[in-house]
This record gives structure tokens, sequence and C-alpha cells, in this order.
């Protein structure tokens, strides 16, 4: 057990804290999360579907991450090829930060734009700028390693790195999440966001201090950079005209660009370590390919179950705080078990412990004389690690089968494929609202135009858990990503 407990605490570096300082800003994104969605709920009219099609295309720029992929491996500005994209970074969240300040605040300056297109402007920068320091970070990961170790010890050192990188995001995660949720029950929403103009200084921060193994800046390959441009170009040609059934086009054809992009990456590897390559890219897509409910579950509790910012706050710090504990434990099970058998296991957990919930629905907490407040604590509880785990299983695939000199454009390319399955996740989520329409109330000028309804939420849960545990199954047991399983 004392073994568990200090795995991470041997395996902190002095070299990492930089580095996990990036992570912890990501981590403190959450911090307007529970002012954003009452904020949003409250005074912009966008439906349940309109809210999920917006999450499809605010997974675009994650889906492009091989163009900054490219810049970090290949291209200097003011003779960096790693730092400066974290100030780019951060310039591009305050940009955004601004923005949302000054329609919430509803500043004279931005007054003569409509809420919904800033929100959407901005919610897209603050996406670019958390992707383009996103690459770095996950690029500089394989940066901060003792080379002079064995290839053994190096591969259990990028496990490591990846279960802190998940520790200080957890922690930001908990911190961060609750002290912004218990913030927005006692200030307005906008002196919320004013106070997250801190975590662009956190990564700015960490990135001056960071120091990394000299690496030789790559040549520019010209396919996968020019390629991810003309892609670029075409998923924003293809959403500013509104094409019909744009984000399905978007999301075949950036699958087929990827793909192919990857295809030609590991081209040059044996023919075992591209099988198991294939494998690990079926299983990882596939995990993260399962549909959502959406943000209706949660305007029910608001409205049904009578949750408010308080209480999201303190589930936020449940939630963070036992993710942070079980990524701290499981530790040495992640680096050495099987991944095929972990991401198995916590399918079953995590479709048991979506069960609180649907029983909600139906009232049982009720006829059981149990609170709801009381099941959402124990439930969030249980459920918080496991998708911390999940993402460091994944993300350690990716850290091991780094290419040399292309590391990069790698990580780039699989943190793309892995983003276009959260797409194929908000595709089916969307056309599962579609088909089983949920609304909250809407009032203009203190009249009602869109009643709430709930009618069809647990028909909806029925699914979301059952597609989310049978697909993943098949798909694991057929396509074990493990790197030491022979098929």
């Amino acid at each position: 057990m004392l073994d568990i407990i200090m795995t991470p605490i041997r395996a902190l570096r002095v070299r990492y804290i930089p580095l996990l300082l990036i992570y912890f800003a990501y981590g403190s994104s959450v911090f307007v999360g529970i002012a954003g969605s009452f904020w949003v709920k409250k005074e912009l009219s966008l439906s349940a579907e309109d809210l999920v099609a917006l999450g499809v295309w605010l997974t675009v720029p994650w889906t492009i991450k091989m163009i900054f992929g490219q810049m970090v491996d290949s291209i200097t500005i003011f003779g960096s090829n790693r730092k400066v994209y974290v100030f780019i970074g951060a310039l591009l969240m305050t940009l955004s930060t601004v923005l949302l300040i000054g329609i919430i605040g509803e500043h004279a300056w931005i007054a003569d734009y409509s809420k919904e297109s800033i929100y959407i402007f901005a919610s897209v920068l603050g996406v670019v700028g958390y992707v383009m320091q996103d690459v770095v970070a996950d690029t500089m990961t394989t940066e901060v390693v003792d080379k002079t170790q064995s290839p053994e010890d190096i591969k259990k050192e990028l496990a490591i790195i990846q279960v802190l990188a998940r520790l200080s995001l957890g922690l930001a995660v908990f911190v961060m999440g609750w002290l912004g949720g218990e913030l927005s029950s006692i200030y307005d929403y906008e002196t919320v966001y004013i106070l997250s103009l801190f975590i662009p200084i956190l990564s700015i921060v960490g990135v001056l201090a960071v120091k990394l193994n000299p690496v030789d800046v790559s040549p520019l390959n010209k396919k996968v950079f020019f390629g991810g441009m003309l892609f670029a170009v075409f998923v924003v040609l293809i959403g500013y005209n509104d094409i019909p059934y744009s984000q399905e086009i978007v999301f075949v054809v950036s699958l087929g660009v990827v793909l192919y992009l990857l295809s030609t990456l590991i081209e040059d590897l044996d023919a075992n370590t591209i099988k198991h390559i294939k494998m690990a890219m079926i299983v990882i897509f596939v995990y993260r390919a399962m549909p959502s409910v959406g943000p209706a579950l949660q305007w029910w509790e608001i409205d049904v179950l009578r949750f408010d910012e308080a209480f999201f706050a303190k589930l936020a710090m449940i939630g963070g705080g036992i993710a942070l504990a079980g990524m701290w434990f499981a530790a040495k099970f992640i680096v050495d078990r099987s991944i095929g058998k972990v991401l198995i296991f916590l399918t079953i957990i995590s479709t048991i412990l979506a069960m609180p919930i649907l029983g909600m629905y139906y009232d049982i907490h009720t006829m059981l004389g149990l609170d709801a407040r009381t099941i959402a604590v124990v439930d969030t509880a249980l459920a918080s690690p496991f998708d911390y785990i999940a993402g460091v299983l994944m993300l350690t695939l990716v850290a091991i089968y780094a290419p040399e000199g292309k590391k990069g454009t790698w990580f780039a390319l699989m943190a793309s494929l892995m983003n276009i399955a959260l797409s194929a996740s908000g595709l089916f989520s969307k056309y599962l609202n579609k088909v089983f329409v949920l609304t909250r109330e809407i009032k203009e000028n203190g009249v009602v135009v869109t009643p709430a309804n709930y009618d069809d939420l647990g028909i909806l849960l029925w699914i979301v858990i059952g597609v989310g545990f049978v697909v993943p199954i098949v798909t694991i047991w057929m396509f074990n990503p493990d790197p030491t399983h022979n098929k």
C-alpha cells in the first residue's frame, strides 16, 4: 500500500514541474465551467441540439492539430519552436475571455453584436489557444525524459509523466472547479470570468521555467502541413456557407485526411509495430466515440432536482478530489497492467456508475427515501477517477509509439484522431437529441416561448448507457491495444 501511495512522489522530478504547470493551467479552464453553464442556460436561446452541434464544431481545432504539430516540429518563431507557441496560445485564451466578459457584462463596446455570435467566436478562439498549448505540452512530455536510461525504463518514465500530467490536471479540476463554482454562487458571472484571466498567466510561468532536452528542428513535412492547412480552409468554408450536412462532411473528410497522414508517418516502422498502432487507433477511436446525453441532463438536474451553482461547485470539488486520489493510487496499476484489460474494467465500472442518475429520473430515490443530492455526491465521488485513468492509458499508448524527430506531428495527429472520435460522439448525440427532443424553459420579456420538456430523457439515458457498454467491450476484445499483446 505504501509503495502505491509513494509511486507518484518517487517519480516526481524537479524538471517536470514547469511542464506540469502548463497542464494545471489547462485543467483550470473548469474555473468558469459552472458560471458559463448557468449563464448560457439563462441568457442564450441556443437549444440542446444547437449546443451539441456547437460542441462538434469546437472539436475541429483539435482535429487539425497536425498543423500545430508541424509548426512545433519544424517552424521557429523568434528563434523558438516550443515556448513561443505557448505564448501565442495564452494570447488567444486571453482574447477569448475578454470577449466573453464583454457580452456577459453587457458592455457598450460589444453591445451591437449578437451574444450568440460572440459566444461562439470567443469559444473557438479559446479552444484554439488551448489546442496550441496542448500540442506543445504533449511534445515536451517526451523531452523532459532522461535519455540515458534503458528503453524499458524510458517507456515507464513516459507512462509516469502522463500520470503526473493527469494528476496536475486533476488537481486543477479539484481546486478550480470548486472555487469557480463557489464564486459563481457569491459573485456575478462577469466577475468569475475576470478572475479567470489568471489561467494564461499560469501557462506562461510554466513555459518560462521549463528545461528540455535539445531537439533538432525537423524538416517541414509539406504533405502534412499544407494538407492540414487545406483541410482547415475547407472546414471554414463548409461551416461559413452553412452547407447541408456540413458537420457530417467535415467528419468524413477529416477522418480520411488524418488516417492518410498517420499512415504516411508510420510507413517506415516494422510491420508488427504498425499492426499494434492500428489496433490502438481502433480502440481509442471507438472508446471516445460513444454518445452522451447532452446539456439537457444538466438542465433537468437544475430544473427538476433543483441543483444550484453552489451544489455543482461541491460536485466539482468532490469529483476533482476523488479523481486526483484515484489517479494517485492507480499510478502503479496503470504502469504495470495490460491496457486492454484496464479499459474493459473501466467500461464496466463506468456503466454501473451511470445507473444512479437513471434511477433518479424514474424517481426511485424518492421511493427509497433517499436525497437526490446525496446520491449525486456519492455517484460523482465513485465515478470521478475513471475518465482520467482512461485518458492516461490512451496517451501512454501514443507516447510509446512516438517516432523520433516527428513527435510533435505524431502527438498532434493522434490527438486529431481522438478528437475526431469526439466529433463522432457529438454527431451521435446530436442525432439522438433530434429524435428525443428535450427543452429547457425559455422566456422572452417574461413570456414563456419554449416550455420545459424532459419526457424522453429516460429513454435517451438507456440508449447512451447501453451503447457505451456494449460497443467498447466488443471492440477492446477484438483489438487488444496492449503493445506486448500478440495476436
